[in-house]
C-alpha cells in the first residue's frame, strides 16, 4: 500500500448486490467466500478508505462506544497483522504504538511492528522500553485457524484471549484497557472472573463490523487495577 494514511472515517452502508461473472475453476466454497467479499461493505469501504482489513472498522466502532484510545495513548496490538487495528491507534491519536505478530508484515506509519512471539520472556522489556512504561491500552484480533469443529475452535481462541489476558495484567498501566476477541461458548465465564478482579468494568460487545453469523465477541475491560480486587 503505498498511502498508508487512511482518508476520512466514513462507517460503511449496504449497497446493491454484485454477482460473480463466472465460477470458472473455483470450488463452491471459494465461490461463497468471493461473493460474500464483493458483496460485503466494510470490505469495499475499507479499499476505498486505505484500511489494511474490514477488521478496522471493528475498533473504529468499539472505540467510538468505549472511547478506548486516548489522545496520547501508548498501545499494544497483539497479533497486530495485517495492520488495520495499528493503522486506527494512530489514526486516532494515539502517542505510540506497537504491533506484534508472529507474521511479517509491512510498515503501519506511526506504528513499531516486532516480529515475534508476545509470550517471548524478553517481550515485555522490549516493549516497556519502547512504550517508555506500560501500556495505557492492549488490544488482541487473534483468532486461530478454525477447524470447524465449534467445540475445538471455541477452546482454542478462549486459549489465546487469556494468554493476550496475563499480557495485559503485566503490561497495563494504572486505569489502562483491555480488548480481546472471544467466541460465545460458555467457557469463557472463568477468565471474566478473572478480568473483573482486574478490571473496574468488563462488557461484552458485538460491533457491527462483525458478521451477523459469526459467533465472536469482544471483552472490553476498562479501569485496570495493577492489585486484583478480592
Amino acid at each position: 500500500m503505498s498511502n498508508d494514511t487512511p482518508k476520512s472515517t466514513v462507517l460503511p452502508s449496504r449497497g446493491l448486490t454484485v454477482s460473480l461473472k463466472t465460477a470458472r475453476g473455483r470450488t463452491t466454497a471459494s465461490q461463497k467466500w468471493l461473493q460474500r467479499q464483493l458483496n460485503d461493505p466494510y470490505v469495499r469501504a475499507a479499499q476505498q478508505q486505505g484500511w489494511r482489513s474490514r477488521a478496522a472498522f471493528k475498533l473504529i466502532e468499539l472505540d467510538d462506544r468505549f472511547h478506548l484510545i486516548g489522545k496520547g495513548a501508548k498501545v499494544v496490538d497483539l497479533g497486530a497483522a495485517p495492520g488495520g487495528w495499528a493503522q486506527v491507534a494512530v489514526k486516532r491519536g494515539a502517542a505510540m504504538v506497537v504491533g506484534v505478530d508472529l507474521l511479517p508484515m509491512d510498515s503501519v506509519s506511526g506504528a513499531t511492528i516486532l516480529q515475534g512471539d508476545f509470550m517471548d520472556d524478553a517481550m515485555p522489556s522490549q516493549l516497556a522500553e519502547l512504550l517508555g512504561g506500560k501500556a495505557d491500552l492492549i488490544l488482541s484480533d487473534m483468532a486461530p485457524n478454525t477447524t470447524g469443529h465449534n467445540a475445538t475452535d471455541h477452546l482454542r481462541i478462549m486459549a489465546l484471549a487469556d494468554l493476550a489476558l496475563h499480557f495485559a495484567v503485566e503490561m497495563l498501566a494504572e486505569g489502562g484497557s483491555f480488548v480481546a476477541k472471544v467466541f460465545q461458548g460458555g467457557s469463557e465465564r472463568k477468565m471474566l472472573e478473572q478480568m473483573k478482579r482486574h478490571f473496574a468494568v468488563v462488557r461484552h460487545a458485538k460491533p457491527p463490523a462483525s458478521r451477523k453469523g459469526s459467533s465472536e465477541l469482544y471483552v472490553v475491560a476498562t479501569g485496570f487495577r495493577s492489585r486484583a480486587a478480592g
